[in-house]
């Protein structure tokens, strides 16, 4: 059995979707179920049981002996939420738990951590294990991520084999039901296709030019891949990003966008909410030398493809990985 958590939201269903291709049908997914706006992710999926996040520890202590793998993928992503006792309870005393009975029942975990951790970039973007404590992440989202890769580092007691992954601005499939949280990709095409236009956010940084903000965008397939990577490779435990390597502006993922749906860029801008605004990263870029070292060598989706396939493969058509 191979345990999913986030089942049902957008990067653990395409996790899902892959494992079935790899002829993996015994996983447990594991998820807030009454939240009906996700269903729709795991249609087709061949899952053997649905297990409620609230109940997910006293399943474990049953049915440990059967598990052989965890990817606990399932948090609170909200950059905008600035309740910390969420955060703690869904992200950071979540993972704990989960961490513990990897340890306890010596089972494999692979999770989820963010870029989100590394705020402004003030100490670059290098997964450094000895720069984390140092990181200073700009939310509540940020700071429960680094926290708990803070916590992990310390632990004397770590499961045979565990991997957290920085996932840096992934974008793909999957992403209908997140709304103010989707990819940028995802509101430009619904936004291209309902006005013809895209509306960006203003640069308020002189650094930058309007459009010009650069991130490191990563296609949900290529981080799919990193993660059944690791669950064949066990070896290699620690802390790694997952981006592409490459970071690019939101004036090229946009432009790529209108170039998917065959229409010409037509691209004005807007302030940035007040509410993020002094808290909006400018530049991000993974450093992808530590993942490559221990012998990951498929290459990534460059911008380009990941944009035209998401465009023309899924949202033409309301499609699902």
């Amino acid at each position: 059995m191979i345990i999913v958590t986030g089942a049902a939201g957008f990067i653990g269903s395409g996790l899902i979707s892959r494992l079935n291709q790899e002829g993996f049908s015994n996983i447990i997914a594991v998820d807030d179920f009454s939240k009906i706006e996700k269903a729709e992710n795991l249609e087709g999926k061949t899952i053997k049981e649905r297990v409620e996040r609230s109940s997910l520890f006293e399943w474990l202590d049953k049915n440990n002996k059967d598990v052989e793998f965890i990817f606990h993928i399932g948090a609170r992503t909200d950059t905008t939420e600035f309740d910390v006792n969420i955060f703690n309870e869904l992200n950071l005393d979540y993972s704990k738990q989960i961490w513990e009975k990897c340890v306890a029942y010596q089972i494999p975990l692979v999770y989820a951590s963010s870029a989100a951790t590394y705020g402004l970039g003030e100490l670059g973007y290098d997964d450094n294990e000895s720069l984390i404590p140092q990181l200073k992440p700009l939310n509540p989202y940020g700071d429960s991520k680094n926290d708990f890769d803070i916590w992990a580092l310390k632990q004397e007691k770590k499961p045979f084999f565990w991997v957290g992954l920085k996932f840096f601005n992934v974008y793909g499939p999957n992403e209908y039901h997140k709304g103010r949280m989707a990819s940028v990709i995802f509101h430009a095409f619904n936004q291209i296709k309902a006005t013809d236009k895209m509306k960006l956010f203003r640069s308020h940084n002189p650094d930058f030019k309007d459009g010009e903000q650069m991130r490191d965008f990563i296609y949900v397939k290529d981080l799919i891949d990193v993660c059944v990577f690791f669950m064949h490779h066990r070896k290699d435990s620690g802390i790694y990003n997952l981006g592409s390597g490459k970071a690019r502006t939101f004036k090229d993922l946009v432009s790529n966008t209108f170039l998917a749906m065959d229409k010409t860029p037509d691209i004005s801008y807007v302030d940035t909410p007040a509410d993020i605004r002094d808290k909006y990263q400018y530049f991000t870029q993974a450093n992808m030398s530590k993942l490559h070292a221990i012998g990951y060598t498929k290459p990534f989706h460059t911008l380009e493809e990941g944009v035209s396939e998401y465009v023309k493969d899924y949202l033409s058509s309301g499609s699902y990985l």
